[in-house]
């Protein structure tokens, strides 16, 4: 396996972490491969949730740019390329798991990386944190998703700004603006990430990764579209092992023991 990522796996998910510290963990062709094959395998074996951080002082830095650096190739790169065959499918990986991912970004978030983030389901964030669209200073625009999330997070306004001016944001501002979930004390980060992730592993999977599908389907759905999208969603639920030991459970008043049950 390749020694850009690190990969724990735990009681029913696994904790993948982006590992070039002394590159501030940005992408090179090597970690996007290693990336989606870890993501992959943990679907294929049925990890019920998955766990993203980074190594080191810092979540991503997005993509190392020594890679596409034109002074060094015999024309300029075709970033297009890049997105379509390395970021483009990570973020629909991501978004279309049908289990819950949690991202811990212990350090600066920038450009890509800060995407990639963005596109995990829950995020927590250490209060030293900071979300940087950071492509304005090399001339590009926000890319792995960054448009479409900073604008339905945000708003046109926030995500115009931070676009255009790469300015940071803290965890906490990220956090009162809606950007992630929470923002965390750093020395707390790990441990509450690796709980929360837990927790979700042994919740019932089947009905968070639909409720993660429902939601992120909202976005384009007029009302009538997502009521009949619940109603498909709710019978696969309802018919699945972990609805009948929910309700069991309730009625005996006892913790249920979900298992993740496909209907």
């Amino acid at each position: 396996m390749s020694e850009t990522i690190l990969v724990q796996a735990n009681d029913g998910w696994t904790e993948i972490t982006l590992n070039r510290p002394d590159r501030l963990n940005s992408f090179n062709d090597e970690m996007h491969g290693a990336l989606r094959a870890a993501i992959e395998a943990a679907r294929d074996r049925g990890d019920r949730a998955l766990l993203l951080t980074g190594a080191g002082r810092g979540f991503c830095a997005g993509q190392d740019l020594g890679d596409r650096d034109p002074s060094k190739m015999k024309g300029p790169p075709d970033l297009g390329d890049t997105l379509t065959r390395f970021y483009n499918p990570l973020v629909r990986l991501i978004r279309s798991l049908e289990l819950p991912v949690v991202c811990a970004v212990n350090g600066v978030a920038a450009g890509a990386g800060a995407n990639v983030a963005l596109a995990c389901d829950i995020v927590l964030a250490a209060e030293s944190a900071r979300f940087i669209q950071s492509f304005v200073k090399v001339g590009l625009i926000p890319d792995g998703g960054g448009t479409w999330a900073l604008t339905r997070l945000l708003g046109e306004a926030r995500a115009k700004a931070l676009a255009m001016t790469g300015k940071p944001v803290s965890a906490r501002e990220a956090a009162h603006w809606g950007l992630i979930w929470r923002a965390v004390p750093d020395p707390a980060l790990m441990e509450e990430a690796r709980a929360l992730t837990a927790e979700l592993a042994a919740g019932p999977t089947l009905g968070l990764g639909l409720t993660k599908q429902a939601i992120q389907a909202a976005a384009t759905h007029t009302l009538d579209e997502q009521l009949d999208l619940e109603a498909r969603l709710q019978k696969r639920c309802g018919a699945s092992a972990d609805y009948a030991e929910g309700v069991a459970a309730f009625l005996q008043k006892r913790a249920p023991s979900f298992t993740g049950g496909r209907s």
